[in-house]
């Protein structure tokens, strides 16, 4: 028999939890509709849920420009925590570094910059010229890093980056997603908590000069801490961005814009809405009841039903109070009974998402019934039967 129970969660009380389940992952929020962005492409998600806000040709191969400068930084980053290089080592620079154009580190064949050094130049200045000399340092030539950089983004899950550079000059090789761009800074927030405030740094001094940091919107109260700007003819004006307000932290990346101006204004555009449209909700709280099951050929009769893990999501402002949950599991069900068996599911509706579906498992154990238990059900089992038996003369 399959049981049915609505519950109301607009009724149920919340709390921010830092390692929520993240069921929303997958779906798009209606309100998502309403944001009209005038880039070519976008995707913004919220990194506590894991929830896609913005997805527009999210998932179409770009050139990054100076963005894929993050994976870089991704593989300087790993090399260091292995202790395959320290902060304080020094690397040489060689004249093909010298001699790229483009946003400079002005670094010179005989300076030795160490890779803390390194850093900067690419967090605050986006050195061409700092990329590469990280890149010849690691691997040997910049052709080599770019393999390894493809093959390690391959490893991480990124299905739409093809690395032909350290720097993100033009190459028709060169190419990366929305989507990919903002899961590899979450990777950097996330895995290299220690090195993300150099994505921040508002300007930093090298060789005698000083250069601002190119981000926009650091210093305008909005919450963005980094993380990278990238432009070219081809490219357009675009940037890859994370912002924080209280609790909540968005990474956004936008592409394809006109002018520094425009990229700077659909930025606030965007971290303005995402803060402000979407709410994060704990929706059940771990081994919170939900209901019980009836029990057959079990010491007990029946079993309590709750939810092992939090359910948290991030629900757009106007549905917070239209959601419908409903309990089902099958029943009755025999013993014995382990605390944990699933025994059935939440189908929780949002308007505008994907349902929910979250598993309801056994509140405690029931063990097995002694003979007395054995023989009583079996005489009950007698006399419905008997008893349907009867209605059908």
């Amino acid at each position: 028999m399959r049981s049915h129970a609505h519950i109301a969660l607009r009724r149920l009380t919340g709390r921010a939890f830092a390692a929520a389940i993240a069921l929303a992952a997958a779906a798009t929020p209606a309100a998502a509709a309403d944001f009209d962005t005038v880039a070519e492409a976008a995707y913004v998600m919220d990194l506590n849920t894991g929830a896609t806000l913005l997805d527009l040709n999210a998932d179409e191969p770009r050139p990054p420009a100076s963005m894929s400068k993050l994976m870089t930084l991704n593989m300087l980053f790993e090399a260091i925590e292995s202790g395959q290089v320290a902060l304080e080592d020094s690397f040489s620079v060689s004249s093909r570094a010298r001699a790229m154009g483009g946003s400079r580190m002005f670094l010179d064949e005989g300076d030795r910059p160490t890779v803390e050094e390194l850093i900067r130049g690419i967090t605050v200045l986006s050195g061409n010229d700092a990329t590469v000399t990280v890149a010849e340092g690691l691997a040997g030539s910049e052709a080599q890093f770019a393999n390894q950089a493809t093959l390690r983004a391959r490893e991480l899950g990124l299905e739409n980056t093809t690395i032909a550079n350290a720097s993100g000059m033009p190459d028709p090789d060169h190419r990366m997603s929305m989507r990919d761009l903002a899961l590899l800074s979450a990777r950097i927030i996330e895995q290299f908590p220690q090195y993300y405030d150099y994505l921040s740094e508002p300007e930093w001094s090298y060789g005698g000069i000083t250069q601002p940091n190119r981000l926009p919107l650091l210093d305008e109260g909005l919450g963005l801490d980094g993380l990278k700007t990238g432009f070219t003819s081809e490219a357009g004006y675009s940037l890859v961005g994370s912002a924080q307000q209280g609790d909540r932290r968005i990474i956004f990346v936008i592409g394809g814009l006109e002018s520094e101006e425009a990229r700077a204004e659909e930025a606030e555009r965007i971290i303005n809405w995402a803060f402000r449209q979407f709410r994060e909700s704990t929706l059940l709280e771990p081994g919170q009841r939900l209901g019980s099951a009836e029990v057959w050929m079990g010491e007990g009769d029946s079993v309590g039903l709750v939810v092992e893990e939090a359910v948290q999501t991030l629900l757009p402002i106007r549905v917070q109070d239209a959601i419908k949950a409903q309990l089902v599991h099958q029943g009755p069900v025999e013993a014995p009974i382990a605390a944990g068996n699933r025994l059935g599911e939440l189908v929780i509706e949002i308007p505008g998402m994907e349902t929910l579906r979250v598993p309801v498992v056994a509140e405690h154990p029931v063990a097995r019934g002694g003979f007395g238990v054995r023989l009583r059900t079996a005489a009950e089992q007698l006399t419905r039967r008997l008893m349907r038996e009867a209605a059908d003369l």
